[in-house]
Formats: structure tokens, sequence, C-alpha cells
């Protein structure tokens, strides 16, 4: 199985512009990521999607492979499925596409090692993680993604809100009654070649516009999202107070 690992790295980020050119123990965080995902092993080619033309050439610089794509795109994976459009190679070849987040300077190898491993079942389309939720604060936070799965793995919704919903007991309780378990979303995507190139055409749905989520468009257009389950946390960089968390 081939795999190609795409980095969406946008300059313009509303709450932290210039984000993936910070400069983190002397490298930048792009570069971080871009050492981490090559450090794994496990993906056979790597590029970083981007529109802003300084992220191309700091990406030059250090060695590695940029695409410049439109101002336009929604989402990382809008971006991703622009970049496939322009590579100077033959796509086809590429089994599996990993859209890695460019705001995660650590990159977890058991990640990319999950998420690749589930399309050992040629039964998968799209596959993500997700991870157990242990305080009230992420349970409660609406930017943590919440997800709930069927007995097979397959994601049954995505939401802001805490799901699922425990009738009849105060929502200090849930985490404590242990009657379900409640999980967040891992934001890290990988999908079939195809299936990568057929939900980048899909317009925005209801139910994405309403929580601000894409994953939800594939999941009202009937694709199905295989949800693996990690014990180790990603360190995302949304604010530049996030920093401090590395």
């Amino acid at each position: 199985m081939k795999i190609l690992g795409i980095i969406p790295a946008r300059y313009n980020s509303t709450r932290f512009p210039g984000k993936p050119l910070v400069v983190i123990n002397g490298k930048t965080m792009i570069e971080h990521v871009w050492n981490g995902v090559n450090n794994t092993g496990l993906v056979d080619h790597v590029v970083v999607a981007t529109e802003d033309k300084r992220i191309m050439e700091t990406v030059a610089g250090f060695g590695g492979e940029a695409i410049m794509t439109g101002k336009h795109h929604k989402s990382g994976t809008d971006r991703c499925g622009e970049a496939i459009t322009k590579l100077q190679e033959d796509v086809s070849k590429y089994d599996v596409i990993i859209n890695i987040q460019g705001d995660e300077p650590k990159v977890a190898a058991e990640h990319l090692k999950l998420v690749a491993k589930a399309f050992e079942d040629p039964n998968v389309q799209i596959a993500t993680l997700k991870k157990r939720i242990s305080t009230l604060a992420e349970l409660n936070s609406t930017n943590t993604v919440k997800v709930v799965c069927d007995k097979n793995g397959d994601a049954l919704y995505f939401s802001r809100q805490p799901l699922p919903y425990m009738r009849g007991i105060a929502k200090e309780m849930w985490l404590r009654m242990r009657r379900v378990s409640y999980y967040k979303h891992i934001g890290i995507y990988a999908f079939r070649r195809e299936v990568l190139q057929d939900v980048v055409q899909l317009p925005q749905t209801p139910l994405e516009k309403c929580e601000s989520l894409e994953q939800l468009r594939w999941m009202e257009n009937g694709y199905r999202i295989r949800v693996l389950e990690t014990t180790k946390e990603s360190v995302a960089i949304d604010i530049p107070e996030d920093l401090q968390k590395l």
C-alpha cells in the first residue's frame, strides 16, 4: 500500500496569522511537522499544500516540497484535493492519502500507523481517530469535537456538544457514571485516493454548516468514517497561547 502525506498549511489563520512560520526551538512549525511525518517512515511521499509564497519559500529552504493552492478553500481537506491535481507525478500510484494537520508540530507516529492500518479492511473509505475524554472541561468545550460510533467502529455523528446525552443525570456526573465512554475527535484524516477525489467535489451540507465540521458533509452524502482509538494526545496550536503546551 502506497501512502501520500499532505500537510495543509494556511498563512492567513484568523486566530493565529502566520502560524506555520512561527519558530519553535530554532525551526518553523511547518518544518517540525514535515520532519515528524518523514521520520515515521510510514509515508512514501510528503508535500505541503499552501496558499502563501512565504510558506512555499520556507519549505523549499529546508528541502521540502510545497504546492501552491487557492485562497478560497474552506477546509484543509479541500486544499488537499487541489494539491493532488497539481502534483508533478502520477497520483494514481497512491492507494491512501493522509491529511496531516499543519499546526501539530509533535507529529505522533502512532496516529499515522493507526489510520494507515485501517485500510487493511477493504471496506474502509475514510479513517480518523478518537481519544477518551477524561475531564469535564474537555467534555463541555465547544472547541473539543466529540464523536460517537457504532459497534463496527464507524462514526455515527460528530458534534461540538457532549454526546451522548445522559438523560436524568447531572452533567457533572456523566464521566463518573461509566455507563458510556465519551470520546473526542483527533483531527487526522486518511482517505482512499478515489474517495478524497470525490468528497472534495461535494457542496457544503446543512449539518456541516450548523456544526462547522467538514466530516459531516461526507457523512450526509453516505460516506462512512472508520474511527480508531488512540491513547496518545495530539498537541494542536490554534492560538499563540497554545505554544505553552509544547
